[in-house]
């Protein structure tokens, strides 16, 4: 339901200004939430939402019973987020008509959805909701990096909660309650170390927990593991888990651990743990998928965050196990060198999950960092002994406008072997090529991705309005695309051929009865960068010089494409054109080009799909324009789609100015 079809709704009314304006909570709520003085009136609302049992829930409920209507109470859902609450809204919430799932003394509408009758299908899909939950590697939050540290061969988890936690009280537990947790852990589990975790906001001084103290007994059982850490895989590992209320009871559940409960938490008295409290009588034995069922399916409700619109649980965890594969791929700390300040932001953005720090040279990273460079940008200074570089550059579907106009890329390459412009040596996206197995659902999921973007005409920067029309009388057409001669891809993937007047000299002669069209690079049209030697003279060795068609359009019309290391070669790959290459750029040497200067080291025949499922999926990462967060190649066409649609709009005249002053600051 989108907002255009719910202007006329009865709204929900909220009784704080901050849950009114949660974003995203009119879709999750499918109603509009207006604050309580808003010009509405309560007679002609939905309800009154309250957060959980906060003390504005109080206010809430006062202003319900005064105006006769119904109470909703939210909280966020089990599968929250990426960060915090105070840096990220909720992904889902759970809606409770009858109570609250964490206060035990009174009934939930989450109880009675686990005694509910399920059919097969459902308790299936739970398992495998499950098993997808254990695959992506998700929690409730996902914002911490897994532990990195050595842990006991052989040891059970137990879990602190931060004093004046709802969830303890609510849950028929107080402070004692975690002092008999560890003591239980101790005794029951003799051969095996305790590891306890402390809430990071215990570590970092911001609240209490419940352990200031151990014995010296204890203390020789019992590690403490204060660090902020993703709990994953520290479940995967434990014997067992011990907790209070901690939601990650229910995840150690999840991965299939046996769980002792010293409260009364919601997935507690199902005869699915072991509860050192008796459970409610209206609690009675479940199945886990009736338990899974009711708490990641009925109870919560998802929103998708890139579309903003309603959605399943398998499409939250899905885009959440994707960031937690991809914040994963670099180690906590990355040393990026010699970057412009407009670019710096972008680093930190492609960099997700790892922290990054900005240096002028070489000599200021430690041995045995990673180090981020851009292309084959020269270092300036030494490394030292065992510092790890990963090279940067554009990717192939990168945004609507140029690079050198300060436009931000929707995607990158980050190449830990070279980077793919460089023919001289191997590359991750060359090792892929060569080495790596293409299975039928990636090959046929690369197949629908290089029909979408031919369908829509999208090349890599998608510039140009001008429209060209193929000459009637032309039998054959062959398209030379211009390059910047001091491009990175020319120096390092050209060992012959190097100047935009010599390919066409070159093509000429090879092609003499051809119509020749040749289009100079858009950044020397712009004038952002130098144009080549002699290519004023282009005309001599054309038949037509086009300035600002979209590549696309050209692209569609023409016979052939002869190159150096233009990406126009591979977009016309795409388009199932005759591709002649000069140069050595990434994707000849595959059998899918004819190529004047072979590559040595390629000697694998590829299929077309088997070329894009490696360069458009695999090798680049993307970045969503409309969550700042890690997406995939098929989003990122939508986004790409949607920005050619709303017109990149012309650079205002004080960027214009300001560009180049950006690009060359390094401060």
């Amino acid at each position: 339901m989108n907002r255009d079809e719910r202007v006329d709704q009865a709204p929900l009314l909220a009784v704080s200004r901050a849950v009114a304006r949660l974003p995203g909570f009119a879709e999750l709520l499918g109603a509009p939430v207006v604050h309580r003085w808003a010009a509405c009136d309560p007679a002609q609302s939905l309800g009154v939402i309250a957060w959980g049992r906060k003390p504005s829930a109080q206010r809430a409920e006062r202003f319900a019973a005064r105006h006769g209507l119904p109470l909703l109470r939210v909280e966020d859902g089990f599968l929250r987020s990426v960060g915090l609450g105070d840096a990220d809204p909720p992904l889902s919430v759970v809606v409770d008509d009858v109570g609250i799932y964490y206060d035990a003394a009174t009934p939930s509408r989450l109880e009675s959805l686990v005694v509910a009758a399920h059919s097969a299908d459902e308790l299936g899909r739970a398992a495998s909701l499950a098993a997808a939950w254990r695959r992506a590697r998700v929690s409730k939050y996902n914002l911490a990096r897994e532990y990195n540290g050595t842990l006991p061969e052989r040891f059970v988890l137990v879990v602190d909660q931060t004093v004046g936690d709802a969830s303890i009280r609510f849950g028929l537990a107080d402070a004692s309650s975690f002092a008999r947790m560890l003591e239980a852990a101790l005794d029951e589990n003799p051969g095996a170390e305790v590891l306890l975790k402390v809430h990071p906001d215990v570590f970092a001084g911001r609240k209490r927990g419940h352990f200031d103290a151990l014995t010296a007994g204890a203390a020789s059982r019992v590690r403490v593991l204060g660090e902020d850490v993703h709990p994953v895989g520290l479940l995967e590992r434990a014997e067992a888990v011990y907790v209070v209320s901690s939601q990650m009871g229910f995840e150690g559940l999840l991965w299939g651990k046996p769980v002792r409960t010293f409260g009364m938490p919601f997935y507690a008295g199902w005869g699915l743990t072991r509860d050192e409290l008796p459970a409610p009588a209206r609690r009675r034995p479940a199945t886990m998928e009736n338990l899974v069922h009711a708490a990641l399916i009925d109870y919560p409700r998802y929103i998708d965050p890139e579309t903003g619109q309603r959605c399943e649980p398998e499409r939250v965890i899905e885009w959440l196990g994707l960031q937690r594969r991809m914040r994963e791929r670099f180690p906590p700390r990355v040393e990026a060198i010699d970057y412009s300040i407009w670019k710096r932001p972008i680093v930190r953005r492609f960099f997700q999950g790892s922290s990054v720090h900005f240096v002028r040279r070489a000599d200021e990273v430690p041995p045995g960092a990673t180090m981020a460079v851009w292309g084959r940008k020269p270092v300036p200074g030494t490394l030292a002994a065992g510092v790890r570089v990963v090279r940067l550059e554009d990717g192939f579907l990168r945004s609507v406008g140029l690079g050198a106009d300060l436009v931000r890329p929707l995607s990158w390459v980050m190449d830990r072997r070279g980077i793919y412009y460089d023919a001289t040596c191997p590359s991750d996206l060359e090792h892929r090529l060569q080495h790596g197995r293409f299975d039928e659902g990636l090959l046929a999921r690369a197949r629908r991705l290089r029909e979408r973007i031919v369908a829509a005409g999208l090349t890599k920067y998608n510039v140009g309005g001008a429209v060209w029309a193929r000459p009637r009388d032309a039998a054959r057409v062959v398209l030379v695309p211009g390059q910047v001669e001091s491009d990175a891809s020319i120096a390092w993937g050209a060992p012959g051929i190097r100047r935009n007047v010599e390919l066409l000299r070159a093509v000429r002669e090879a092609n003499p009865d051809a119509w020749i069209v040749y289009k100079p690079h858009p950044d020397v049209v712009a004038g952002l960068r130098r144009e080549g030697e002699g290519e004023g003279g282009a005309s001599a060795w054309c038949d037509e010089i086009v300035i600002d068609a979209p590549m696309g359009e050209l692209l569609a019309q023409v016979d052939e494409v002869h190159v150096l290391t233009s990406l126009a070669g591979f977009e016309a790959l795409l388009r199932g054109k005759r591709v002649v290459t000069w140069g050595q750029p990434f994707y000849a040497g595959w059998g899918l080009t004819e190529d004047r200067e072979p590559v040595a080291s390629r000697t694998r025949r590829l299929t077309l799909d088997e070329l894009v499922a490696a360069a458009l999926i695999e090798y680049p990462t993307y970045v969503s324009r409309t969550t700042g967060r890690f997406t995939t190649p098929e989003r990122a066409l939508d986004e790409l789609l949607a920005w050619r649609e709303a017109g990149a709009g012309a650079l205002p005249r004080w960027r214009k100015g300001l560009r180049w002053v950006l690009r060359m600051a390094k401060g």
